[in-house]
């Protein structure tokens, strides 16, 4: 089930580690993030390394349907009533210099970026995205309303956010890496202060961003509170037609459509990791029903991971970890959020203000429901007998029948039916 951006991309071809070394900046991780972050104070003459466990964009980056996009779902009138209308403006502006960003790397990057119109849809309630509208209206963004959309159900209604983009992420990645200070099969096993130890040798760094999609250090910063993971699913289909733009529901379990190249991609079937859910089943129900004509040429899933707040955690890893950052909790909207990521740490490591480093905090308030919710979820299955249990904090694992895999409900680690680790936070196989 690779994906297909994996179909077409090359090899990345970095070394692994092979020595002990220092530098003023290590990052750990090699998604699009870090190899953003790397980038970054490349340009900036700033000397670091970055460290893969295995090679870039094999993680959470290749599973991507690579919209690159200011609309985060009804987001901003949220951001509005929790946080005011400073840092929701905030928030709105990061994304919109993240797109620019983008757009102006990939003016010399051939990776099939194409802009187009945003939307974000509601099938039975108007008045939800008239009231996103009224705070799109507030911060001063131009969005507009449609009733109509070229999907094949109607829409109570839809936010459209002009000139916004998708491209083909793997292509980016690659091209952009080329000769940045990345070692591959390098995995951080233990960090020691500014030290990070490796099965090949040593990197000790001034400043260390960790950028490992959940964070791999659980003894700071409460992130297996604070987050919980979501697991969500596509279909590629032939022979199905152009929607000439990018489409998500505001529901959470409801589908996202984009076309690349000849194909159509669905995305949808979300739950929680660990717990049951529509997946391809769900898709392919859809597809059959309203394009019979078309084929499945592909088909993956992705994971993510989920703030309580909705918006990442960008900055200083916690109060007693000093010169340590993280990215982390792009809530499915992972590539304008690694660039922002990127610009916030980039500026930091190198003790500069940012202007939106505050609007993504990870200190912030902790207090909002879905941390009951999380803590509710590592009670029980830290109390349900089982025999395979989750080595980051020992809760039950549940067996995923349609991918074959252990999942773990509390903080979404996941394995092989043999063990092997495919997705942290977890840092181990399975023992037994």
């Amino acid at each position: 089930m690779d994906s297909l951006w994996e179909q077409k991309s090359p090899d990345s071809g970095f070394e692994s580690l092979d020595q002990d070394i220092k530098t003023d900046v290590l990052i750990i991780g090699g998604g699009m993030a870090g190899v953003l972050c790397a980038y970054m104070l490349h340009q900036s003459g700033t000397p670091y390394v970055l460290a893969e466990a295995e090679t870039i964009g094999h993680g959470i980056t290749k599973n991507t349907t690579a919209k690159i996009t200011s609309q985060h779902g009804l987001i901003y009138g949220k951001l509005i009533r929790k946080f005011g209308t400073d840092k929701a403006e905030k928030y709105l502006k990061a994304n919109d210099a993240a797109l620019k960003k983008y757009r102006d790397l990939c003016q010399t990057i051939d990776c099939d970026f194409e802009e187009k119109e945003a939307y974000v849809y509601s099938l039975d309630d108007r008045q939800k995205i008239e009231k996103e509208l009224a705070a799109l209206e507030q911060l001063g963004f131009d969005a507009q309303f449609t009733d109509r959309l070229p999907l094949p159900f109607p829409v109570a209604g839809a936010v459209k956010y002009p000139r916004q983009a998708q491209f083909h992420p793997l292509k980016f990645l690659f091209s952009l890496s080329k000769g940045l200070h990345i070692y591959e099969h390098t995995k951080v096993t233990e960090l020691i202060g500014r030290t990070a130890v490796t099965s090949r040798g040593r990197i000790t760094a001034k400043k260390i961003i960790i950028a490992t999609h959940f964070p791999i250090l659980n003894k700071h910063g409460g992130y297996f509170l604070k987050m919980y993971q979501h697991r969500s699913y596509v279909i590629a289909l032939e022979n199905a037609p152009n929607v000439h733009g990018m489409y998500v529901d505001e529901a959470q379990n409801g589908m996202s459509f984009r076309n690349f190249e000849n194909l159509l991609l669905i995305g949808g079937g979300d739950h929680r990791t660990g717990k049951q859910g529509g997946n391809w089943q769900e898709l392919r129900t859809f597809a059959r029903q309203h394009y019979p004509n078309a084929s499945e040429k592909y088909c993956w899933a992705t994971q993510d991971c989920m703030t309580l707040d909705g918006v990442p955690y960008i900055g200083a890893y916690s109060a007693g970890t000093p010169d340590l950052y993280v990215a982390t909790g792009f809530n499915k909207w992972g590539m304008t959020s690694s660039m922002v990521s990127a610009m916030i740490l980039c500026d930091l490591v190198q003790e500069k203000q940012n202007p939106y480093a505050e609007a993504f905090s990870p200190s912030r308030t902790i207090l909002r429901p879905q941390l009951a919710v999380n803590a509710w979820e590592a009670v029980v299955n830290l109390l349900t007998p089982s025999a395979k249990r989750c080595p980051h904090l020992g809760c039950a694992l549940k067996w995923n029948p349609y991918e074959h895999t252990w999942d773990c409900p509390c903080h979404g680690s996941r394995f092989t039916k043999n063990g092997r680790l495919i997705d942290n936070p977890a840092t181990g196989d399975l023992t037994k």
